[in-house]
């Protein structure tokens, strides 16, 4: 210990790696998750190209880049919202928790018909029961209340900047999903749309009884 300074007490130094690591241990667990989980993927009958997958992929690593980089390229996005609290730290890690959870509930719901990109299966079915009564789109859903969760841990604008970013990906994508679902399924996944809301699960203002 250097002369006049003061040793950090144990739960200190246990808080200064909880806060480092677990985060990062918490979104890698889910990635090997979803790797495992794609062997037993139905096979592919139509797939967006990788120049729409880019449009998508890119701004999501960048969200990535924000939220799990030291300091932002920029410094108003350093700049902090609230100051650093265990509370804080804590209530981030439990919806990032929560929206992992979720998105493992609709990935398990969905089964064989799941996939990373943008695809239509052969035998696709139309899921529409569990986490897919209550929105379109749980794995989004899910996916963007762990995105929130991490960055109000984070604390910083640049946690702020990657929820937003995050949101506008993976609305693009949900279009391009929609339009080839809509194309697959016809008047089922219209009716599914107008019955059930996207993203946040609400009732849709739009609902009505058709049950086909």
């Amino acid at each position: 210990m250097a002369s006049g300074g003061r040793a950090p007490s144990a739960r200190g130094f246990l808080m200064q790696h909880v806060c480092r690591y677990l985060f990062p241990g918490m979104w890698i667990s889910w990635l090997l998750y979803w790797l495992w989980a794609s062997r037993n993927a139905k096979p592919t009958a139509r797939r967006e190209p990788i120049g729409s997958r880019l449009l998508h992929l890119v701004p999501l690593t960048l969200a990535v880049g924000l939220l799990w980089g030291e300091r932002g390229p920029i410094a108003l996005l350093n700049q902090r919202l609230y100051a650093w609290a265990p509370w804080s730290f804590w209530l981030g890690a439990l919806i990032t928790a929560a929206g992992m959870l979720f998105t493992g509930w609709a990935r398990v719901h969905i089964g064989r018909n799941w996939s990373g990109v943008v695809t239509i299966k052969e035998g696709h079915e139309l899921i529409d029961t569990g986490p897919y009564a209550l929105v379109r789109h749980p794995i989004y859903t899910g996916l963007l209340v762990a995105i929130f969760g991490s960055a109000v841990a984070c604390g910083e604008w640049r946690g702020v900047l990657a929820v937003v970013i995050s949101y506008a990906a993976l609305w693009r994508k949900l279009r391009l999903e929609e339009r080839w679902m809509t194309e697959r399924f016809g008047e089922r996944y219209a009716a599914y749309s107008r019955r059930v809301p996207a993203l946040v699960p609400f009732p849709n203002r739009n609902a009505h009884d058709d049950t086909r």
